[in-house]
């Protein structure tokens, strides 16, 4: 049986994949956490674990396919938000198998995790996959907080549509008041924001490192909570323990 990813692209058959590269950060940190002995290279924004030595292959949407290729890989792992067609396309052309990921919801992330580590890495499913799912699975309550995620200013955007993003908050009773948007990473004005019908503003320190001194105090009328961008974005390890640091931002 021909193996497909998560676009219907057909993976190359054979043994179990020996040398990985990771063009996602989320998954850079899966892959390293369940078998890292098949990591040999990912990007420069791949921050976890701490202390990974891999090569750095640059960015996810500016990878160096050279030094890619020169690594010899059995198998790259992308994702069809956070890298380029064209980049992907060019490697496969390359005649390098890419198995890219395509995840807008929780449910999304287990299906292709699992996809992921039993068929194209052939390791099985994780502990932390069956934890995570623990933690996240189950039906999306009815939401009790009005919230919104910033991801960027000058301009401002937030989150929108269909995103991870979106229904992992809404797995925490938060409806984005943003979800509804065309866009999935929409811009907006700051008064869309600053408005006194939110419960909070989320100011995630990634892909806009918002600090205390950048961010806050544009807001006069929300309230605004700092908080860690992996946790909110993140599909991996990094969801394990996740719910309750998220919960903590909207005391009940």
């Amino acid at each position: 049986m021909q193996l497909v990813d998560d676009l219907g692209y057909a993976a190359q058959p054979g043994h179990a994949p020996r040398r990985v590269v990771s063009l996602v950060p989320s998954l850079t940190e899966a892959i390293a956490e369940t078998c890292p002995e098949v990591l040999v290279g990912a990007t420069d924004w791949c921050t976890h674990p701490a202390g990974l030595e891999v090569t750095r292959v640059r960015g996810t949407k500016n990878p160096n396919l050279n030094t890619i290729k020169a690594l010899r890989p059995d198998l790259v792992v992308a994702n069809k938000e956070e890298n380029r067609e064209l980049d992907v396309r060019r490697l496969r052309e390359g005649g390098v198998p890419v198995w890219v990921t395509d995840i807008e919801t929780v449910p999304q992330a287990f299906a292709s995790m699992r996809r992921l580590f039993e068929d194209a890495l052939q390791v099985g499913v994780p502990e932390w996959l069956g934890a995570a799912d623990a933690e996240w699975g189950g039906p999306v309550p009815e939401p009790t907080a009005q919230v919104a995620i910033a991801i960027w200013r000058d301009p401002w955007m937030v989150v929108g549509s269909s995103t991870f993003t979106g229904d992992l908050v809404a797995r925490l009773g938060w409806q984005n008041v943003f979800a509804t948007h065309d866009d999935r990473y929409p811009h907006v004005g700051l008064t869309e924001l600053d408005r006194k019908d939110l419960d909070v503003v989320l100011l995630p320190d990634e892909p806009y490192l918002f600090t205390e001194q950048d961010g806050p105090e544009a807001f006069h009328r929300v309230r605004t909570a700092l908080c860690s961008g992996r946790l909110l974005t993140w599909y991996g390890p990094a969801m394990v323990g996740a719910r309750a640091v998220l919960s903590s931002l909207i005391p009940g």
